[in-house]
């Protein structure tokens, strides 16, 4: 279903990096397991504005002396409750505001009021927890007799804990959190991981995967046509698959790789850098890439890895990928890819629902409707032309692996798509793809950078694949690889020459095995040039699975005068799995 809400201005960072909490630790605690874990006084308390963590009393100290916002001052002067604090920590964690920028806080601000700044965006977060000791009445203390002042001490002791009740109560119905049940054991540690390792054991998938020439030829034409990153550079694979990167990277120079893959497949892998007779270059490695090591630690010059899913984020793979990065890389090494884009778009996507929903309305005469009904709670992984694109899309991730972090890969992202169609024309969708970027820098694209875009007739696999053990020809540089702009990662200017490969998934591309991500709507609309919709994406990792993402699409319809086609705001949440 869809649900109708009356406009309101959340707050929403525009580089959409506003952060919602990780599903990343146990999803299986309850309400009464947070509660209850009194210990503020343990060391990981993070600080409210960057990474620095400790006990919460060092780090408010912390924070003031380094950011210059005392946390008590300002609840202090703001005259806050538990409520009031909780919401001002939690609004400070999920927007990132500048420390100045709070002082002209006045209290009045819609978040104060909001239930969703009672969510904890840090799970388990010691500091919504603490309360400091001169939290007291405005009644000087210090003249107390000792029976006032341990009166004054249980009457507060007994509004806390009133207030952290009303605090349970509204977190558990806004957010339907389980009530705490009596334990007959512990529960069995829950395994996202096992289905999806096997899954990759087999050939199937890794002959489709090969096959998407716009995939496996943009990733042969940078590595074999980019000297500079791999002629005598360490390597590491990770995912490697087939070990298809490896042989390219071998192929293209590179001193040593290390593949790395935690399925069966990694055998099939070392059997085929055998027969090939590069075994003295490539290592294959099996196991999880957080979990191994490399020889004498080894840090790597290039990191390649084929780890983008449906929806760019689907698998959760690129959290491994930036473990790799964080454990192995050099300083100065290159991340393949450098970029990736999450585009979002307005769709006539007609074909696929009469194909998927309207069929089933009458099957040999019957009516078997039910069966389209999750069609609407569930994105669809399929191929539409560029026709049906009614939109110019819309950026609503920008991933610069250098730097990206997994704390990022749940997020909100404001959105504004215009309609591009010349007559009025019923969306029936909002369609989802990515735009893929390396770079011999490994820095990322410049902002105006456009993608390159394959066609059919583009000669893209003959420029790599060498036939009948002849080497490849040579031709002059392709289209798809050449000097651009990228940003310089120390300065974030876009000033520095750069080498640069792309491809893209979207619509106006040869299809891809990653097709595109729609979410049809189960309440279209119709649009004429000119109209514009408005919104708001949310995308986050799966309570009941990480590998999977849930997605919330908020938004309203404005016509070309501006005036309000819907004047409530449509959401309708969707589940890529």
């Amino acid at each position: 279903m869809s649900i109708h809400f009356h406009p309101t201005n959340p707050t929403i960072e525009d580089d959409h990096d506003a952060n919602l909490p990780s599903s990343d630790e146990d999803e299986d605690e309850t309400w009464d397991d947070w509660i209850s874990d009194s210990s503020t006084q343990r060391g990981d308390c993070r600080s409210l504005f960057d990474n620095k963590t400790g006990n919460v009393e060092d780090i408010i100290a912390y924070d003031k002396a380094a950011h210059g916002f005392d946390l008590n001052e300002a609840c202090a002067r703001l005259s806050l409750d538990v409520h009031g604090r909780i919401r001002l920590i939690n609004f400070i964690r999920q927007t990132k505001p500048a420390p100045a920028n709070i002082a002209s806080l006045t209290g009045k601000e819609s978040f104060f009021t909001s239930d969703d700044f009672l969510r904890p965006v840090v799970e388990d977060d010691p500091m919504l927890r603490y309360q400091p000791d001169d939290w007291t009445d405005s009644e000087d203390e210090d003249s107390l007799s000792t029976d006032r002042r341990i009166r004054l001490l249980e009457q507060k002791l007994t509004e806390t804990k009133r207030d952290f009740q009303e605090y349970r109560k509204i977190v558990n119905q806004r957010f339907n959190l389980g009530q705490t049940a009596e334990p007959s054991g512990l529960p069995p540690k829950r395994d996202d991981d096992s289905h999806y390792f096997e899954s990759y054991g087999a050939n199937d998938i890794h002959a489709v995967m090969i096959q998407d020439k716009v995939r496996t030829s943009t990733y042969a034409r940078y590595i074999l046509g980019t000297p500079s990153v791999f002629e005598n550079a360490i390597v590491l694979d990770v995912g490697c698959g087939t070990g298809i990167l490896s042989l390219f990277a071998a192929r293209a120079g590179a001193r040593k790789v290390f593949a790395v893959d935690a399925s069966d497949i990694a055998m099939k892998a070392e059997k085929i850098v055998k027969a090939n007779d590069l075994d003295s270059v490539i290592t294959v490695i099996r196991g999880k890439v957080e979990d191994i090591q490399l020889p004498e630690g080894v840090k790597v010059d290039v990191i390649i890895s084929e780890w983008m899913g449906y929806a760019l984020l689907y698998e959760s793979m690129l959290d491994s990928v930036l473990v790799a990065r964080d454990r192995f890389l050099k300083l100065d090494g290159v991340m393949a890819p450098a970029h990736s884009r999450m585009m979002l778009g307005l769709c006539d996507a007609s074909e696929i629902v009469k194909d998927r929903i309207t069929f089933w309305n009458d099957v040999y005469g019957f009516d078997m409707s039910v069966m389209a009904e999750e069609m609407y709670h569930e994105a669809v992984i399929d191929v539409v032309g560029s026709h049906a694109m009614l939109s110019t899309p819309s950026v609503v991730k920008e991933l610069h692996l250098s730097s990206t972090t997994t704390r990022q890969l749940d997020f909100i992202s404001s959105f504004k798509l215009t309609s591009s169609v010349d007559r009025r024309t019923k969306v029936t969708a909002f369609i989802l793809y990515f735009d893929t970027f390396f770079t011999a820098s490994g820095n990322p694209v410049a902002p105006e950078k456009e993608v390159d875009v394959i066609q059919e007739n583009d000669a893209v696999v003959a420029e790599v694949w060498p036939l009948g053990g002849r080497p490849a020809p040579q031709r002059r540089m392709s289209q798809h690889h050449k000097k651009e702009k990228s940003v310089d990662k120390s300065t974030g200017d876009a000033t520095k020459t750069d080498v640069v490969t792309s491809f893209s998934t979207g619509p106006k591309s040869i299809p891809t095995h990653w097709k595109q991500t729609l979410f049809l709507l189960k309440e279209p609309f119709v649009v004429d040039e000119g109209f514009v919709v408005y919104g708001h994406f949310h995308c986050r990792k799966s309570v009941s699975n990480s590998r999977e993402i849930d997605v919330e699409m908020h938004y309203t319809i404005q016509d070309v005068e501006g005036q309000n086609e819907s004047p409530e705001v449509i959401v309708q949440m969707f589940k890529i799995q």
